[in-house]
């Protein structure tokens, strides 16, 4: 996590002018460390996102309330030379677990391009986290069964969100389902 914050960080302190940050799953820890101290970034956007606090892994963060099954639907780990563990959803659970508001053709594409995430990723702790000096959105469904509603609800609440939208029935890949209504909230952020 701490590498790709500091990725999106040099990238962010490339830009010339105002810049929102957007996150996705695991990529709000990211963006939560990665827009620490960078002065042109204006707001965050947490979509069915991690928004931990510092001290906090995604992991914690996923099993903090119960309805989430992610767990269930892994695949095998596949370890790694460096020594560490890369997880993947099991594309025969993927529909139903990832993207069950999505088409069966979509999800099936989705699956077979969908990118490990290290072990480490989401058990490395988070630094102080950026949505304490700068805006918060949030979005997500209530049918998201990776990180449960009532955990995503719980990080909006705690990070302050100015507005936290809810799509009834909608899964993790709610900026899938739900375009409009993400691109929405990313452009609300933005003024």
């Amino acid at each position: 996590m701490s590498g790709d914050a500091a990725y999106v960080s040099a990238i962010v302190g490339s830009i010339q002018g105002p810049v929102v940050l957007v996150g996705h799953s695991y990529g709000g820890q990211v963006i939560t460390n990665a827009a620490r101290g960078s002065e042109n970034v204006k707001s965050l956007v947490y979509v069915a996102a991690f928004a931990p606090e510092a001290g906090e892994a995604a992991a914690e963060l996923a099993g903090k309330f119960p309805g989430g099954t992610l767990g269930q639907a892994l695949a095998a780990p596949v370890k790694l030379a460096d020594g560490g563990v890369d997880l993947s959803i099991d594309q025969a659970k993927f529909h139903d677990q990832f993207a069950h508001d999505v088409a069966a053709d979509d999800a099936a594409l989705m699956a077979a391009g969908q990118r490990p995430i290290t072990e480490a990723a989401l058990t490395e702790k988070s630094g102080d986290p950026a949505w304490k000096a700068l805006p918060s959105y949030f979005i997500y469904g209530d049918g998201d069964k990776n990180i449960p509603a009532k955990a995503l609800g719980f990080m909006a609440e705690r990070a302050g969100s100015r507005h936290t939208v809810v799509v009834k029935g909608a899964s993790h890949v709610v900026m899938v389902s739900q375009p409009q209504a993400v691109a929405d909230l990313i452009e609300e952020a933005a003024r």
